[in-house]
């Protein structure tokens, strides 16, 4: 079993601090064997992982955060970067033409972009993978609606750490039988439902350091992009 941490922001992110090398190190330290890093709309810092990411004896996993016009959805193992703002559906398409795999993150939970607030469940029943254990869920009632929604509908299941600072990285595991240590090994093996989730709900403090951090950030960026 691979243990692989599939949902982590940089500081590409509007609300991640920590750079590609900080990810990876924490990784490393942390014992695992794979990252994505899945910063919202952006691809460039996940590229950068996956080139670096064998100086840290890790396998990188390109991806990103994808914004649709439902809500957000993880592209794992794309080729290049899929536009935000396109409808859920056409989003899943999109990542499969790019040779990635859709996988869905905190689908029950509206207040942070959760899906289920505007598709259907027949919509939903579409994704190659549902994330069923987000540490960054202050009651874990999403998780516990994500994980029987899954288990309903016989929907692979993925875990991630959501992970806004380097610290949290690792704090939620999907531990993936694949048949070898590669990109395409793990996410067929995502796919094929071939998971394990363990995780830790991320601290409230730290939650709350996160969430306070990405919003002076994306003030920042606002007021500089008003002033260019």
């Amino acid at each position: 079993m691979l243990s692989v941490e599939l949902h982590v922001h940089s500081s590409l992110s509007y609300d991640g601090r920590d750079s590609v090398d900080a990810l990876l190190e924490r990784a490393q330290n942390a014992s695992l064997d794979a990252l994505a890093i899945t910063d919202h709309d952006e691809f460039d810092a996940s590229r950068e992982a996956v080139e670096k990411a064998p100086a840290y004896d890790l396998v990188g996993i390109p991806g990103m955060e994808v914004t649709s016009d439902a809500g957000h959805v993880l592209a794992l193992g794309i080729s290049e970067a899929i536009p935000s703002g396109l409808p859920f559906v056409e989003t899943l398409d999109r990542i499969h033409d790019h040779g990635g795999i859709a996988v869905v993150p905190h689908p029950f939970q509206e207040s942070r972009s959760g899906v289920m607030a505007n598709i259907s469940r027949v919509e939903l029943a579409r994704a190659d993978a549902i994330e069923v254990y987000n540490s960054r869920l202050l009651t874990g009632y999403a998780n516990k609606q994500a994980r029987e929604f899954a288990t309903e509908h016989g929907i692979p299941m993925t875990a991630g750490s959501d992970a806004h600072i380097a610290e949290m990285v690792g704090r939620a595991i999907t531990n993936v039988d694949a048949d070898e240590r590669s990109v395409e090994a793990i996410l067929s093996a995502i796919a094929e439902g071939r998971t394990e989730i363990e995780g830790k709900r991320t601290p409230w403090h730290i939650s709350f350091k996160q969430a306070a951090g990405g919003a002076k950030r994306r003030v920042r960026s606002r007021l500089a992009d008003f002033f260019e």
